[in-house]
């Protein structure tokens, strides 16, 4: 039960949290990169000074002395030989730190004065990456796509996996023993070339993801429902189902089927975390999804080459990860001792 609360509560908050952090997760901040996780927002106080003479370098200008108050930031200017050109408070509005810059206090001659920035605060609760990107929004929304690839190509796996393993088990003889030895064979193909392959002639993308994890992970559900299958088909209200002339398909549809519902449910919360691996294992390889869509496996991956400077950058989108799969592993035993009749 808490292994299922954890798990609705985490699909809501990787759902709505990017709606919420005030950052969209492909916005870069060029002033904040790399910067550590902190609970107080952006800029800190030691900062504003230099950032705002960082921002006015190029202007040719003489800048003064920077003062603070509340949340404005101010900064004497002279331009002696010319009046002072409004446009350059443009230079300090381009920085992630200030906006609304204006001029104040200009001199009769226009050759001095100050220019009058409000400070913008931003939380980075998680720091930033490498390229300025808020982490605690990326991770929350490669949440969506490492959920939704597992999700996706778990049902993909079903579909397959349950269609072709109650179908051999079903009408058996060679029908089954040909249908069984292509999964045999499938079986000996690697999995990671499959995927280069696919990659190779369409690229990589989401769609291409949950479809190629999916079409490789349903064998083991072909071969759970048909076992499955080759017991249900010796049942009573099977064989009264075929006196009375019920076709094959009619018989899988409504018989057959509907009872697989336990133990399939039961490989599907079990199968949904090992997809998810294997979505954050390829994207770790560099064969996941493309920027600027990101998934945990591409966090986990570009925060293992920075791990000595900045140990955030893999801890947080790994811890993510791990209290997922370790919440659907529980789910799945526990679904498992439930409907196991031995455990009655």
């Amino acid at each position: 039960m808490a292994s299922l609360v954890f798990l609705i509560l985490m699909s809501l908050v990787c759902a709505i949290g990017p709606h919420v952090t005030g950052h969209a997760y492909d916005e870069v901040y060029r002033a904040y990169v790399r910067v550590p996780a902190s609970l107080t927002p952006y800029p800190h106080e030691d900062d504003i000074a230099p950032e705002l003479k960082k921002a006015l370098s190029r202007t040719r200008l003489d800048l003064g002395s920077v003062s603070l108050a509340g949340e404005t930031a101010s900064i004497e200017v002279s331009s002696p030989g010319r009046p002072l050109d409004p446009r350059i408070t443009r230079y300090v509005d381009r920085n992630d730190l200030f906006s609304n810059a204006r001029m104040a206090d200009i001199s009769a001659d226009g050759q001095s004065g100050r220019i009058v920035a409000d400070v913008q605060r931003i939380y980075f609760l998680f720091g930033t990456d490498l390229a300025g990107r808020d982490l605690l929004t990326r991770t929350l929304f490669a949440g969506r796509i490492s959920l939704a690839i597992g999700l996706l190509a778990t049902l993909v796996a079903m579909f397959i996996g349950v269609t072709w393993g109650a179908v051999a088990g079903y009408l058996g003889g060679t029908v089954d023993a040909l249908m069984m030895r292509t999964v045999d064979v499938l079986y000996a193909l690697p999995f990671i070339f499959f995927v280069i392959l696919l990659v190779v002639l369409f690229g990589r993308n989401f769609v291409l993801m949950f479809l190629a994890v999916g079409a490789v992970e349903w064998l083991d559900m072909a071969r759970i429902v048909r076992g499955q299958t080759l017991s249900l088909k010796r049942r009573e209200f099977v064989e009264a189902a075929e006196a009375m002339g019920v076709t094959a398909g009619g018989i899988l549809k409504r018989h057959i089927v509907p009872n697989l519902a336990g133990p399939v449910v039961v490989y599907m919360t079990l199968l949904v975390p090992k997809v998810i691996l294997l979505e954050s294992f390829l994207s770790f390889l560099g064969l996941g999804v493309q920027e600027p869509m990101t998934s945990w496996g591409v966090l986990i991956a570009e925060g293992a080459r920075s791990i000595e400077a900045m140990p955030g950058l893999l801890l947080f989108p790994a811890a993510f990860l791990t209290s997922t799969l370790f919440a659907l592993n529980f789910l799945g035993d526990g679904l498992r001792d439930a409907l196991d009749p031995k455990e009655r």
